[in-house]
């Protein structure tokens, strides 16, 4: 069965009016034939590739599916890098929202005591990368027993990146009643293997129409020396004029010269890589999706977890050594069905690494020749009026379902025993308010924090500053996050 409209979906009122709000208008093809047998709690293997719209695929039945009043994970989706799981964990709980699903990211690199305090608090979706979430269930601060859902997202990545017996050992912990979905751009033999295994009867779902690389992005390949590429990208970046660019390097050191040379030129830029702390990566990655800066200098870890519909221009500075690299890096354009530029440099010593890349898409990539000085020379007005002006976004998902929300901060918590319920209660009794107006809560030790939906959160915030919680009077402002 495959649906071509949301409304034909069992989808609950509080997911359906999260997608009108994202909208999600039409299901892309992953979706059309994923949703239905999502629904019917099926396993399923399927091969798409990056950007098709999967992570919808998984996530509008995860969230419809969830039962609010369980305080234990039901569903475990495992991706391969710390922004996907951050990516993913955004997608859920906009899907959810109105829902009030709670989704929490875990990942390496941050506090383990962070993330094992926001496990005691009632969580109904865990994304998280293998290594964490093993060290969780190691720990016991995961508790999978209410389970019903397993998604392994981008399996091909995992098995890359040596994962694959850290998954499998997760996938031994998961309740064997579950629902296993495996999301994949290819299924080499091993990950084959596994959804063998473990899965139940797995219906297998490939998304054929679009190739290895999306049909709405225009590749071409610049031959160039090394010395070069710094002068003929900013010619390219002139000529093309992109809303928005990435530009990937295979180092963090080419990475760290281009940023500088394209700052010291004035462009509007910031860089990415490994050596980047963790929290100024996702604080670099925030910025790209909200338009504050048009260039992203950035090595492979960029690649999965951006997902930005609006990224028209992606620069392959250095030919990735891998082929899949190529698919994943020029996977960040042409989104959504729109429209993609993806640029290769290539020395005259790579033509090995480019013959494996273009078996793999299927297609000789199409020569180009370097823009001519005139032609820069006519772009360049252009080009200097944009890079004076900020980026519009226009499509950032979770700034739009979020516009009539109101995160609030209250001076309490566990230890003046307050509880959902008291904050529930108190809110709900204000003139104009109902529970309906009440989001996610979550409730620490020292202080607790309570989305305000449809846009009545300043009169909630105007009511708590004289209104006591359980008899007690706690301080109430908008919390800075």
């Amino acid at each position: 069965m495959i649906t071509t409209r949301f409304t034909d979906l069992p989808i609950s009122d509080d997911i359906r009016r999260a997608l009108t709000i994202l909208k999600y208008d039409t299901p892309t093809e992953v979706q059309q034939k994923v949703l239905p047998l999502a629904f019917e709690n099926l396993d399923l293997v399927v091969k798409s590739q990056t950007g098709s719209g999967k992570t919808a695929a998984f996530g509008i039945p995860v969230a419809d599916q969830i039962i609010w009043e369980e305080k234990k994970p039901q569903a475990l989706i495992l991706t391969p890098t710390r922004e996907l799981a951050v990516q993913v964990r955004e997608d859920i709980t906009n899907i959810g929202r109105f829902k009030r699903v709670k989704a929490v990211a875990l990942y390496g690199k941050e506090p383990f005591s962070k993330q094992r305090d926001e496990l005691k608090q009632k969580t109904h979706v865990v994304v998280g990368t293998p290594g964490r979430v093993m060290d969780h269930i190691d720990r016991g601060t995961l508790d999978l027993e209410m389970v019903k859902y397993l998604i392994i997202d981008e399996a091909d990545e995992m098995l890359n990146r040596g994962f694959i017996d850290e998954v499998e050992a997760i996938i031994k912990q998961v309740p064997s009643d579950r629902v296993t979905m495996v999301f994949s751009a290819t299924l080499p033999q091993d990950i084959a293997s596994l959804c063998h295994e473990y899965m139940q009867d797995p219906t297998y779902i490939e998304i054929e129409s679009t190739g290895v690389t999306a049909d709405t992005i225009e590749h071409s390949l610049i031959e160039v020396k090394e010395e070069d590429k710094i002068a003929l990208l900013k010619d390219i970046t002139v000529v093309e004029n992109p809303n928005s660019c990435l530009i990937f390097c295979r180092t963090k050191e080419n990475v760290d010269t281009v940023y500088s040379e394209l700052e010291e030129a004035g462009y509007p830029v910031e860089k990415l890589h490994g050596g980047i702390v963790q929290e100024d990566r996702f604080a670099v990655m925030e910025g790209f999706k909200l338009g504050n800066f048009r260039y992203l200098v950035a090595t492979d870890v960029a690649a999965r977890g951006i997902d930005i519909d609006n990224v028209n221009l992606v620069i392959n500075y250095d030919v990735p050594m891998e082929k899949e690299s190529y698919v994943h890096r020029t996977g960040r354009t042409g989104r959504a069905g729109a429209a993609g530029t993806a640029i290769m440099f290539a020395t005259p010593y790579e033509s090995k690494f480019i013959r494996a890349i273009e078996r793999y898409i299927g297609f000789e990539l199409p020569k180009a020749e370097a823009p001519e000085e005139q032609e820069v020379k006519r772009a360049r007005y252009d080009f200097d009026e944009k890079l004076a002006s900020r980026r519009v976004v226009r499509n950032n998902k979770t700034a739009r379902i979020n516009q009539d929300i109101m995160k609030l901060h209250f001076s309490g918590g566990k230890k003046k025993k307050i509880r959902a319920i008291d904050l529930v209660g108190t809110i709900a009794n204000i003139p104009g308010v109902t529970a309906e107006d009440i989001g996610i809560i979550t409730i620490q030790d020292q202080m607790s924090y309570v989305d305000i939906l449809n846009g009545k959160g300043s009169l909630v915030l105007q009511a708590m500053e004289t209104t006591p919680v359980k008899g007690k009077k706690l301080k109430v402002s908008k919390a800075l996050k």
